[in-house]
C-alpha cells in the first residue's frame, strides 16, 4: 500500500521559499537543506511534509496541483500571508460564491486559502 509522503513545490529560490513557508505554516527544515532542496515539517505534531526543490520550470497560470490551506479566520490569514510576501491573484475561475481565495507565494506558486469557519 502506498501513502503520500511529501508534497514537492518547484521554486526559483529555495532559501526565500523556506523563509516564506516557515513564516506561513510554522514548518521547520527536517534536516539541513542546501540551495537545491529542503524538506519542511511541522515544528511539533503530525502533518504533511513540504519539500522545496530548485526548478527552472515556468509557473502555470492554472496549476494542475496546488496547496489548499484551511483557515478558521480566512480574512485574517490572507492578510497575514500577504504581509509575509504572498500576493493576491486575479483568479478568472472563481465560482459565484467562493469559499476560497487564490494567492501566490514569492515564487509565484499558487495556493488557496479555504474558509473553514462554517459561515
Amino acid at each position: 500500500m502506498l501513502t503520500i509522503g511529501t508534497i514537492v513545490l518547484g521554486v526559483n529560490d529555495v532559501a526565500r521559499s523556506t523563509d516564506f513557508w516557515h513564516a506561513a505554516l510554522g514548518y521547520v527544515p527536517r534536516e539541513p537543506g542546501d540551495g537545491t532542496w529542503v524538506t519542511l515539517a511541522p515544528a511539533s505534531g503530525p502533518g504533511a511534509l513540504l519539500s522545496l526543490m530548485l526548478s527552472e520550470t515556468p509557473v502555470q497560470d492554472h496549476p494542475r496541483i496546488h496547496l489548499d490551506l484551511y483557515a478558521e479566520d480566512q480574512a485574517a490569514e490572507v492578510e497575514r500571508l500577504v504581509s509575509l510576501g504572498a500576493r493576491r491573484v486575479d483568479w478568472d475561475l472563481y465560482p459565484d460564491d467562493p469559499d476560497f481565495i487564490v494567492l501566490e507565494d514569492p515564487d509565484s506558486n499558487r495556493f488557496c486559502v479555504i474558509d473553514r469557519s462554517g459561515a
